[in-house]
């Protein structure tokens, strides 16, 4: 039996013979310098690898080192430099052992203190090659097995992903120190138009009330279509205690918006959600900005009534002309605007809804009267222009309670000779009636119509509160009419812009604008859409000419699935908060390009206030944990 003075001393002789082997082959390993501050290393790749997919194993010491979504920085041995980012993990294996191996199980279940040694696991998705200034390419090869592992620091990422901006909408998840914003003034972001998608409770409301405050305090003119009255108190600061914790927690404070710089808005007649609010503003709509097709359409009139309502309208027109309304005697520009009138884009101008009821009224008294007899026809007697006058009744304009006024309504009824059917008559008097009962629409001494040049004000703030408005087809020629006068103002104010140009250079700054539709499927459901195809031809166009001309619009729905897919098309940044239909999951994987299968498995699962975030500066889509809104939010839970 060997003794111990003996084991000691075989052991010392074991160990000098190493270290003389050590330092015949050249002395210890030197560490690789290109190892200093790594993380892991990359794994060898299995059967079941895919091209952009890299395994990376952790030390236990640097097991929660890289969290989901941190980018990382792979040194291959070959020399090469990829960058990748974390799209699965970080997972805890133990040291060759299966994690459900029978050992494990059996020492957890009776509480063992046994903890084997132990590495962590992530998977990482490789964004692309690392050129020597910095940019990224497609990779042509994979990183090579046993290279060293780098997390970047938030600078490093910032630089990165390229998702700074002065509008400003959380912290990217994985990199707390990396702010997530969209720049007010890149014509590719905002002029493309944006979407805000997500379930109640994912976080939309606050999504938007931060994103109307920054872009507005960037100097946009921002008009937020507020179908719930959510955001009527936006001027004051939130007093949600989630909200503040959170803002604390970023080092944000609570702050409403300026109230000199915002203006709520309500129909004439309807109630708003803060009738204290110091710029509240009360406002009627126009009826000459309704297309006539539009209305048509949103009345939902057959056929035969289409064909009565657009002869009133013909005489309307020529009624207008011969009472000196529109266009005026000797006014070449009126005169030319009539010429020119679009009117599958917008109303006859000037035309009232009254006015077009007292012809419409008119034509229904013909066709209930009958022909004429065929006695005394062609004999220009007194009592034949009797017959084809309507009978008395009070008109709703002004101007046919005058004799005159009457006659030349006679004569342009009689003229020409609308269509009998006093039953079809009577159904487009009836639907006319249904929207002169809202009491909304601009008449002779009533409330003022909107001045829309006052919404593309630069840095303005203007609520649309349409939470009482009643009924979804009001809803919807509110949201028409404002579209369509919002549009015309700023082809103005970027008419005026352009010209500034030429004279002054680089020094004239654009008129941004940025329309937010909330519940944006009420008015541009795939049903709605099918029965409504002049108005929505009206939005795609104001979306197409906005790209050019500063006008973006940003949607904002819990059910993606029942807008139009031509809407979503329209589309080039999406904030997806969390959905939980799959089929609406895998509708938006064909839409929104670039997203990882990684962040596609979280939306169903995301916390309130996270979202994934794709606009077109970024480098790569995000998952962002959004600021809470500072302003105060009318129905936060």
């Amino acid at each position: 039996m060997i003794g111990t003075s003996e084991a000691v001393a075989g052991g010392e002789h074991v160990a000098r013979e190493l270290a003389r082997d050590v330092q015949l082959a050249g002395g210890p390993k030197k560490a690789d310098p290109r190892a200093d501050g790594s993380v892991g290393v990359t794994m060898f790749d299995l059967p079941g690898s895919s091209d952009l997919g890299v395994t990376v194993l952790l030390g236990r010491e640097q097991l929660q080192a890289a969290p989901s979504q941190s980018l990382l920085r792979i040194k291959s041995t070959d020399g090469k430099n990829y960058l990748g980012v974390v799209s699965a993990g970080p997972f805890a294996e133990p040291d060759g052992l299966r994690a459900d191996s029978d050992i494990l199980k059996a020492v957890a279940t009776h509480r063992g203190d046994y903890l084997p040694p132990y590495h962590g696991r992530v998977q990482v998705t490789i964004l692309g090659e690392e050129l020597k200034d910095g940019s990224l390419t497609p990779p042509r090869l994979r990183p090579l097995p046993n290279s060293p592992v780098f997390v970047l620091n938030d600078t490093e990422a910032a630089a990165v992903l390229k998702c700074g901006g002065d509008v400003r909408l959380g912290l990217a998840v994985g990199h707390a120190g990396v702010e997530v914003g969209a720049p007010s003034t890149s014509k590719s972001v905002f002029p493309r138009h944006t979407a805000v998608l997500g379930t109640t409770g994912g976080g939309k409301s606050n999504t938007v009330a931060g994103l109307v405050a920054r872009a507005r305090a960037a100097g946009m003119a921002v008009v937020l279509l507020d179908v719930e009255g959510e955001y009527t108190h936006l001027h004051e600061p939130t007093d949600h205690a989630p909200a503040l914790s959170g803002l604390s927690d970023r080092g944000l404070s609570p702050q409403g918006v300026p109230a000199g710089a915002m203006s709520v808005y309500h129909l004439t007649g309807r109630d708003t959600t803060n009738a204290r609010h110091p710029n509240r503003k009360e406002f009627s709509l126009q009826f000459a900005r309704l297309s006539p097709y539009a209305a048509m359409e949103i009345l939902g009139l057959s056929e035969a009534q289409q064909e009565r309502f657009l002869k009133a309208y013909d005489i309307t027109k020529e009624l207008m002309r011969d009472l000196d309304i529109f266009p005026q005697k000797g006014n070449a520009d009126q005169q030319r605007m009539a010429l020119e009138n679009d009117e599958f884009e917008r109303g006859y101008p000037r035309m009232l809804l009254s006015l077009l009821m007292d012809v419409v009224g008119a034509c229904l008294a013909r066709a209930e009267k009958g022909p004429k007899e065929a006695k005394g026809r062609g004999k220009g007697t007194d009592d034949d222009d009797k017959d084809d006058a309507p009978p008395a009744f009070e008109y709703r304009t002004a101007a046919l309670r005058t004799p005159e006024g009457k006659g030349k309504l006679a004569t342009r009824v009689s003229a020409a000779n609308p269509p009998g059917n006093a039953i079809s008559w009577r159904a487009v008097i009836g639907r006319l009636a249904r929207l002169n009962r809202a009491k909304v629409f601009h008449d002779e001494g009533g409330t003022p119509p909107m001045t829309y040049l006052n919404l593309v004000r630069p840095g303005a703030l203007s609520v649309i509160d349409l939470s009482d408005s009643g009924h979804s087809e009001l809803n919807n020629i509110v949201i028409s009419d404002i579209l369509r006068g919002i549009q015309d103002e700023q082809e103005r104010a970027y008419a005026a812009y352009e010209s500034a140009k030429a004279r002054e250079g680089a020094t004239a700054e654009p008129p941004r604008v940025l329309i937010v539709i909330e519940e944006a499927h009420e008015f541009l459901s795939e049903e709605r859409v099918s029965k409504t195809p002049v108005l929505f031809e009206q939005v795609a166009k104001i979306a197409k000419r906005g790209r050019k001309r500063w006008l973006g619009l940003c949607f904002v729905t819990q059910l993606p699935s029942h807008l139009p897919k031509q809407v979503l098309g329209l589309c080039n940044s999406f904030v997806i908060h969390k959905l939980k239909d799959p089929q609406v999951v895998t509708m938006l994987k064909r839409m929104v390009g670039d997203v990882d299968e990684g962040l596609w498995d979280r939306v169903p699962n995301l916390a309130a206030g996270q979202a994934v975030v794709s606009f077109p500066h970024f480098a790569r889509p995000l998952l962002v944990s959004v600021d809470p809104s500072a302003a105060k939010l009318k129905m936060s839970d």
